[in-house]
């Protein structure tokens, strides 16, 4: 008697929100390091969860390409596809190019970065950290994710990009839905790329020390499309996550024992909440993708020419064989996949653009808000229902009620 073959997984679902953990585990268990899932659609992809399976994925560039034409599920395609925000064909951004104009783009988007002032980055976090604040610090009460954490980070981001403050709301609006695959994906991208395409037009007429006149000014010959497309990328890059790790790292400190002193008087464990939640609760859950160029074998699997990978970040972080114990702190250690790796991992100036405004929204909450504490039991706590990007719905909290600080700030 044979043992039936596990049916591959869908890629959606409530365990994504409840307990992702526990579904890596069944998948690893049932499937091994790379398990077949489906797509909306009944769309067949690969979903890498070892560790050392998806280091191999991720650095070699040649065999696993970023290039989507590759992709031998084209003709199943329609054109609505939720998912095609997140998988596109023939996108002239940083995502799909490779070999040495991947590597001047991404030079283009590293230089822009990191010629952000770091204490003018700092400055501007704390400055709409405060304006946030003190529209409902008078409350005693409210929504951390709704009301703070998914405000932050896009504000902070439209203006060193060079977008007035008044466009970040329905920029967030826009991204939230592309993001989430799901009803309004393309509206939210057009969206998004109407206004960036905007933004480019009026930069090359008057532009100013932000990053789009940065990239704009590229030594390398990248079009104002191709400029474009790698400043939207950033946008949803540098918000989503970012909010989450706010919103994921608040969780941790107002439920976990080990990091209430640090809600009492002190930062000595915001990153150290900070990094934990890299490891175990990762805002970047799994990534699309990278396609096959030839016929190859990959954690026992036979892989075909075109077919789809997708990165299982969160997965690889837990995976047992690297994490032998699985109940261990991972402390300072920075070896988690929540960046990715290789050539197309987050550039180094864009992850400590998203460590300052993370940090420092979660500090000026602190000191904001010293008394936070969890208005509901931790368990009633959930998750948005993408298996992309693990963020909570809401972070519902009290406080003794404050004076704003205003232009006394």
């Amino acid at each position: 008697m044979t043992c039936p073959i596990p049916a591959p997984v869908p890629l959606s679902g409530p365990r994504f929100q409840t307990e992702p953990n526990e579904l890596y585990r069944d998948m690893r268990r049932d499937h091994g390091a790379v398990a077949p899932v489906v797509l909306d659609g009944d769309v067949p992809a690969w979903l890498v969860l070892g560790y050392r399976e998806l280091h191999q994925v991720t650095s070699d560039p040649a065999l696993f390409s970023r290039d989507s034409d590759l992709w031998n599920q084209w003709d199943r395609i329609p054109a609505d596809w939720p998912l095609l925000p997140m998988i596109g064909r023939k996108q002239p951004s940083i995502l799909y190019t490779v070999g040495e104009r991947h590597r001047e783009r991404a030079a283009m988007v590293s230089d822009a970065l990191e010629a952000v002032d770091p204490f003018e980055l700092r400055a501007h976090a704390e400055r709409f950290a405060d304006e946030l604040i003190d529209a409902l610090c008078g409350t005693g009460g409210c929504d951390i994710v709704g009301q703070y954490a998914m405000l932050l980070p896009v504000r902070v981001l439209a203006r060193l990009y060079g977008f007035t403050d008044e466009q970040g709301p329905g920029l967030v609006t826009a991204m939230n839905d592309m993001i989430n695959g799901r009803e309004g994906a393309l509206e939210g991208q057009r969206h998004l790329a109407e206004s960036m395409y905007a933004l480019l037009t009026a930069k090359q007429v008057e532009p100013g020390e932000d990053v789009a006149s940065r990239m704009l000014a590229n030594p390398y010959g990248f079009s104002v499309e191709e400029v474009g497309q790698d400043l939207m990328v950033m946008m949803a890059a540098g918000h989503q996550p970012t909010a989450d790790w706010i919103g994921n790292s608040l969780r941790l400190m107002l439920t976990d024992d080990r990091f209430a002193a640090s809600l009492a008087g002190g930062r000595h464990s915001v990153g150290e909440a900070m990094n934990e939640v890299l490891w175990e609760d990762t805002p970047t859950q799994n990534v699309a993708g990278r396609w096959a160029a030839r016929d190859t074998r990959l954690g026992g699997r036979h892989i075909r020419a075109g077919d789809l990978l997708l990165l299982g970040l969160a997965a690889a972080n837990g995976d047992p064989q690297v994490r032998t114990d699985a109940g261990a702190l991972t402390g300072g250690n920075s070896a988690f996949f929540s960046f990715g790796h290789g050539e197309h991992r987050c550039p180094f100036p864009a992850q400590e653009v998203a460590e300052v405004i993370a940090r420092t929204g979660i500090e000026v909450l602190l000191d904001r808000l010293p008394d936070v504490d969890l208005a509901s039991a931790a368990a009633e706590l959930t998750r948005r229902p993408s298996p992309w990007l693990r963020g909570l719905t809401e972070l519902p909290v009290t406080f003794t009620p404050t004076p704003a600080l205003g232009a006394a700030r």
